[in-house]
C-alpha cells in the first residue's frame, strides 16, 4: 500500500537563519537608532522573545520577523503572536511561540476530508501527524492537491511518500 504523512513544523536552521537577519537589519536601521530592542530564538523551548521600548516599535519588528521568515521559505502561520507585556520601565516584550505539529481537532478535519472525498484512502491520526494510505499513487496525489485547496489554518508539509 502506498502512504504519504501530512507534518506542520518548522525548519530549526532556516527560523534561526531568519532570526539572525532580522537582527543584522534592526542594528543598521535609522528608525531603530539607538534604541534597546532586541530578538532572541530559544531552540529548545521554540520560542522567540522580543523586548523594545513601545507598541510602534514591537509592530516594526514584528514586521522584519514575518518578512525574514517569508525569505528563508518559512510559513508565517506557524507563529503564535500572543499578547504584549509590559516589562520594568517603559520596555514592552513578547513571546512568540512556534507551532510544532497537527493539533487533534485540525487532525479530525484532515481525516474526515480524506473519507467525504470518495476516493478509496484511509486517513490515520498518529501522534502529531496524518498518514494516508491508499493502492493507487493517483488518487494520494489528488489528496494532496485537495488538502492544499482546502486551505488550513496551519502549515502543512507533505512527507514519506512510499508507493
Amino acid at each position: 500500500m502506498a502512504s504519504f504523512d501530512i507534518v506542520s513544523k518548522v525548519e530549526i536552521q532556516r527560523l534561526d537563519n531568519a532570526i539572525n537577519t532580522a537582527k543584522k537589519e534592526i542594528m543598521h536601521r535609522y528608525d531603530f537608532y539607538g534604541s534597546k530592542s532586541a530578538i532572541e530564538l530559544d531552540k529548545k523551548t521554540l520560542n522567540i522573545f522580543i523586548l523594545t521600548e513601545n507598541n510602534m516599535r514591537m509592530k516594526a519588528l514584528q514586521d522584519v520577523i514575518i518578512a525574514h521568515m517569508v525569505k528563508q521559505g518559512l510559513n508565517p502561520a506557524s507563529l503564535d503572536m500572543g499578547t504584549d507585556q509590559y516589562a520594568s520601565g517603559n520596555m514592552v516584550k513578547k513571546e512568540v511561540k512556534i507551532k510544532q505539529g497537527i493539533d487533534k481537532e485540525t487532525a479530525r478535519k484532515i481525516v474526515r476530508v480524506v473519507k467525504e472525498s470518495g476516493m478509496k484512502l484511509q486517513g490515520t491520526v498518529m501522534d502529531d501527524q496524518v498518514r494516508v494510505t491508499g493502492k493507487k499513487l493517483d488518487d494520494l496525489q489528488k489528496m494532496i492537491q485537495m488538502i492544499r485547496i482546502t486551505g488550513f489554518e496551519i502549515p502543512l508539509q507533505f512527507e514519506n511518500f512510499r508507493s
